[in-house]
Formats: structure tokens, C-alpha cells, sequence
């Protein structure tokens, strides 16, 4: 299953803007996230592929770009 296009979504809604980045751009490089919309971002991805992501986890450098977050939950069977 392709879960760019539902990362891409919650991307869209954490920043509250219609963004396309690149699947290997950075999302805290380019400003697209911060650490205080980190959360919120993790809480999206969560209500979206029914994951459980815990706090221990809450890094940027795990969800610095789309291919890490599609990775990263690839890794957590969702």
C-alpha cells in the first residue's frame, strides 16, 4: 500500500497549506515543520495509519522527510 499520498496529507494539515516537498526533502530543512508542530504531525500520522508511535520516537531525525516517515511506519507494519 502506498501511504505517501496519507503522509502527504496529514503533512498538508500540520502545515496548514497545500505543499508538494519532494519524497527525499527535508521537511525541517525547509521549514515545512519545527519541533513544536512535530507532535501534532506524529498525532496526524497516528489517527491516519492507526499506529501507535511513542514518545521515545518523537525525533526529527526520524521524520525529517517522507521517505523516512514512509519507512518508518513501513517498519511498524502500518
Amino acid at each position: 500500500m502506498d501511504k505517501k499520498p496519507g503522509i502527504l496529507k496529514v503533512l498538508q494539515a500540520t502545515a496548514g497549506k497545500p505543499i508538494t516537498p519532494q519524497d527525499d526533502e527535508s521537511l525541517f530543512g525547509s521549514g515545512l515543520l519545527d519541533s513544536f508542530a512535530l507532535p501534532d504531525f506524529v498525532s496526524g500520522l497516528e489517527a491516519e495509519f492507526g499506529v501507535s508511535i511513542p514518545d521515545s520516537d518523537l525525533s526529527a531525525r526520524k521524520f525529517d522527510t517522507i521517505d523516512k516517515v514512509d519507512s518508518y511506519l513501513e517498519a511498524r507494519g502500518k
